[in-house]
């Protein structure tokens, strides 16, 4: 297979060229996240996706990580528009900050359900893109020689979408992200009938297959959504108290399914976050969904029911410190309140490196003796919406393309799909495993090769900040030039969560040593009025104490100084 042996040519000024089709992912080969890929021919551009990534924990500070698309904004005018396969934010979610680079009038393409939910985001950013909706099987001629055709498939949010995109060397199937479920909750199958048309089609079939490769490495078939439901009915009967059921807010299946449970057994549902009310709003105004229970968009209204009539759709599965989730386990939620008996339920992937996080939330709602269920403890309470093994030997069957392109995956899942389609008969030469910012070219003759690199990278979303943030040391030194740093050392006993010692005020470039002594000593009180704020139960989580710690005491400084340090809080427990 053609995996990168050298360091390759950096394409800074890759000219237009006639009858050859380049194909270049700017971002979602190699990781989880940020899909956006570039095709170019004969000088036009068309742009697929534009997704967004959840920053490492090293990332400090950064709220997302988006595709670095100035090599598409120096050449704006030759873009013919941007396709988006489906909503969710890996695929989406870089839209609002990478628009304003482009020209204001590039077409903007997606289903009717994928339009909507991004009209409704990106009001908030102040745009007005030239959004177009498309239907399955409707042709877009982009330009004069990119012809696309939305090829529906079944996947965990509704109006999902493969692209058929036919150039004049030949035709790309860009999978998008899908599963082969045989009994979708929508009614609408994957199309196995338009791909096949592809394949069989008198040009000569498929050239080039670029295929979702996040579950290569699971075998089998991925089970369908619809196997979900008998566990979640059963979880919801056997329920005492009130629900709190935690799913992404794009996964409209689910949701749909959890209404549909709600209407059975007469409980109020309620939504919890921005996100998930949103959606189920825009959804529910397409009649994409369907609302067959009790709805209150206002979760301040539980109060008037009983807790055995209350289920609770939050957000914040993966244990994000600051979800609706997250404050619930904690007892810092302006509207629910966890009670002995009630019944949490973790209807999501327990995402690789989200465990620690995920396993304290559970071990919260466990002290407040509820009963939790989690893909560790219950099966079948999720299922993916990405193909597994035998759906991806399917597609490359079902197509039969020339070239396969893994995406849509870490290094092991793209190296798992490239020796797939070996085991089906490819050879080696005729499967790439891309990196970023790689140049694919395929000629009019059919010959294909990687010719260099064109320039790519990541971009910081920090707050307001887009791309400012180019490096977080280079941040945190400015900071530290401006205004100093105050380093606050707090000591606190692991089990009852008393002070031990401290806090301790330690400050460099921020004040004179004449102003410091007194300062200090009161900014020491303010530590400990805002430790002594948190609920017992936050104050063991590190990050909540910090956060309030720093809140409080920014506020202070600056009242006190017009000044803002950098304040690094250190927990210790003890």
């Amino acid at each position: 297979m053609a995996t990168p042996n050298s360091p390759k040519v950096l394409l800074e000024a890759l000219e237009p060229k006639d009858d050859v089709l380049r194909v270049m992912p700017l971002g979602g080969v190699g990781e989880i996240g940020m899909n956006c890929y570039l095709y170019e021919f004969a000088g036009e551009l068309l742009l697929v996706d534009c997704g967004q990534m959840m920053p490492d924990e090293e990332l400090l500070g950064v709220d997302y990580v988006i595709p670095d698309v100035g090599y598409v904004a120096e050449r704006a005018e030759r873009l013919t528009g941007i396709v988006l396969t489906h909503a969710h934010e890996d695929h989406v979610g870089a839209l609002p900050y990478v628009l304003p680079r482009l020209k204001d009038d590039v077409p903007v393409w997606g289903s009717e359900l994928t339009i909507a939910l991004q009209k409704e985001k990106i009001r908030e950013h102040g745009l007005k893109p030239n959004f177009k909706t498309f239907a399955p099987r409707q042709k877009l001629s982009l330009g004069q020689h990119f012809l696309v055709e939305p090829l529906a498939v079944t996947h965990s949010i509704i109006d999902a979408f493969s692209l058929a995109i036919t150039t004049p060397v030949g035709t790309v199937i860009h999978s998008g992200d899908y599963k082969m479920d045989p009994a979708p909750m929508d009614g609408v199958s994957f199309d196995f009938h338009g791909f096949s048309r592809y394949a069989e089609g008198p040009d000569e079939g498929v050239l080039l297959l670029l295929g979702d490769s996040t579950n290569a490495d699971r075998t089998g078939m991925c089970p369908s959504e619809s196997l979900v439901a008998p566990t979640l009915s059963r979880l919801i009967r056997a329920a005492t108290g009130q629900i709190i059921l935690s799913c992404f807010a794009s996964s409209l299946h689910r949701i749909q399914l959890v209404l549909n449970i709600a209407a059975e057994e007469g409980r109020v549902v309620f939504p919890a976050g921005l996100n998930m009310e949103r959606n189920i709003r825009v959804a529910a105004g397409l009649e994409a969904l369907e609302i067959p229970c009790q709805f209150e968009s206002d979760p301040e209204k539980a109060k008037n029911y009983p807790p055995e009539k209350r289920l609770f759709l939050t957000t914040g599965s993966q244990g994000e410190p600051m979800s609706g989730l997250s404050r619930i386990a904690l007892g810092s939620h302006r509207s629910i309140t966890i009670q002995r008996g009630d019944t949490v339920i973790f209807s999501a992937r327990i995402i690789p490196g989200n465990e620690k996080g995920i396993y304290r939330l559970i071990n919260h709602f466990a002290r407040h003796g509820a009963k939790v269920h989690y893909p560790g403890n219950t099966t079948d309470v999720h299922v993916s919406g990405h193909a597994y093994r035998d759906e991806m030997r399917h597609m490359i069957n079902l197509v039969n393309p020339r070239y396969l392109v893994p995406v849509h995956g870490e290094y092991r899942h793209l190296r798992s799909h490239a020796e797939l389609g070996e085991e089906l008969g490819m050879l080696p030469e005729e499967i790439f495993v891309l990196e970023n910012g790689d140049c694919l070219e395929i000629d009019e003759n059919g010959g294909a090769e990687v010719i260099g690199r064109i320039p790519h990278g990541r971009v910081f979303v920090d707050g307001k900040g887009i791309g400012d943030v180019e490096d977080l040391v280079i941040r945190d030194r400015r900071f530290l030039s401006e205004d100093g740093v105050v380093l606050v050392i707090l000591s606190v006993d692991r089990e009852t969560g008393e002070v031990l010692s401290g806090p301790y005020l330690h400050t460099r470039g921020f004040v004179s040593e004449e102003m410091e002594g007194p300062l200090l000593e009161e900014a020491a009180q303010v530590v400990l009025g805002a430790y002594g704020s948190v609920g017992p139960e936050e104050q063991e989580e590190s990050t909540v104490v910090q956060a309030a710690v720093k809140k409080a005491l920014r506020t202070f400084l600056k009242k006190e100084t017009r000044r803002f340090p950098v304040i690094l809080p250190v927990i210790m427990e003890i």
